[in-house]
């Protein structure tokens, strides 16, 4: 069979033998806990289901407008003017299959061939291999769990080189759950517009901050410098719809024509039913939100004191709801790295995790706390018994 050698150059995903695995002991009846699901426990809100089922009801189900129905584009616009007092319009924004198809289409508009797209490591670990199919070159500028895991003005010159013009910012981060301050993202956004550098700003966990960390966006600086900045959003976290697909984004309407055109050659409108949904939650109640940020920051309380009386090294993290933890210090001749110190954990202890090495820090493992109290006890109890006999 013939295969592009676009997709030869991708590299399988790094957690696919871990969860393969995961699968091959269920079918053995083996109880398997999962701390690798990037989705909240909560089901999606009343009110966007009844909208969902109203449009069905009321035959909303023939193609829309590729970048969304206006109504929604300017739900989206209204977002960023209730959160952070930045003015836009309906052509300031789309609607995409999840906020993986708006990264896609930003990349896949913005970056042209050898061109160098900085990525702070650790990053979500489908960039690189987006940047890739754009035909761009990743070039990954480390963090430090001693500084958070957040990048420096000094690492990213260190970076810089004349190829490049894109920058992704991730905040609050997956999979750290590490926040920006709004300074430092502005401070960040002044360097890269004196090195004419595009910033495509990941903010999909922008309503799951805890305190003291505040939600900050750069959405404010877009309004003042729109042909600089692009902004990624969605739904998936802040109201539970994983499943429904539903992403935006806020950037000049230049390259919002130009996603459109990407869109339109691709899949078109997504689902005209999450849309009318999507509607809903932007524009009703937010108090989902607020109660599972109360019971995340239990959980990741919790998580945070048991992963650290390891002994193990973790920032405490300020949103989204990821523990990243290094633990190269229990790495045996037999696990040597995240990946295989996962399926050892996996195989004795019956917990799935996330490597490090997916999102480029092989030090490290992804623990997801977004799971009951009582199960993520349990779980960090099997997890300790492994690497500390205790």
């Amino acid at each position: 069979m013939r295969i592009s050698e676009r997709l030869t150059r991708i590299k399988p995903s790094a957690t696919l033998a871990v969860n393969t695995k995961a699968q091959e002991l269920k079918a053995q009846g083996r109880e398997i806990i999962s701390l690798a699901v990037g989705q909240p426990d909560y089901g999606t809100p009343e009110h966007v289901c009844n909208a969902a089922k109203a449009a069905l009801d009321e035959g909303f189900t023939k193609y829309t407008p590729v970048p969304g129905i206006l109504e929604l584009r300017t739900a989206v616009a209204e977002y960023y003017a209730k959160f952070y007092e930045a003015k836009a319009c309906a052509d300031n924004t789309i609607v995409s299959n999840g906020g993986k198809q708006v990264l896609f289409n930003l990349l896949m508009a913005l970056v042209n061939p050898g061109d160098e797209v900085m990525i702070p490591a650790p990053y979500w670990v489908s960039y690189p291999a987006m940047v890739q199919l754009a035909e761009g070159k990743s070039v990954f500028v480390p963090t430090t769990a001693e500084e958070n895991f957040l990048v420096t003005l000094d690492s990213l010159e260190e970076a810089r080189t004349a190829k490049t013009t894109v920058l992704i910012l991730n905040s609050p981060s997956n999979p750290t759950g590490c926040c920006y301050t709004q300074e430092q993202m502005e401070s960040i956004a002044a360097w890269a517009r004196k090195n004419n550098i595009f910033i495509i700003s990941d903010e999909v966990y922008d309503r799951l901050v805890y305190a003291p960390a505040t939600s900050v966006s750069l959405a404010k600086t877009w309004e003042t410098y729109p042909d600089t900045i692009a902004i990624v959003g969605a739904l998936s976290k802040s109201f539970c719809m994983t499943g429904w697909r539903v992403g935006y984004a806020l950037a000049h309407e230049d390259l919002i024509k130009a996603m459109s055109k990407i869109q339109g050659q691709s899949t078109s409108n997504i689902n005209s039913i999450a849309q009318k949904a999507a509607l809903a939650g932007l524009s009703g109640s937010w108090d989902i939100v607020d109660e599972m940020k109360t019971s995340f920051v239990r959980r990741r309380d919790i998580a945070y004191e048991i992963i650290t009386g390891w002994g193990a090294q973790c920032p405490k993290p300020g949103g989204a709801f990821y523990l990243f933890p290094v633990l190269d210090q229990f790495y045996t001749e037999d696990a040597p790295d995240s990946a295989s110190l996962c399926t050892k954990i996996l195989e004795e202890a019956g917990v799935a995790l996330v490597p490090g090495s997916a999102f480029g820090d092989d030090r490290c493992i992804r623990f997801s706390y977004a799971v009951d109290e009582t199960t993520l006890r349990q779980a960090l109890s099997r997890v300790g018994k492994v690497l500390t006999g205790n």
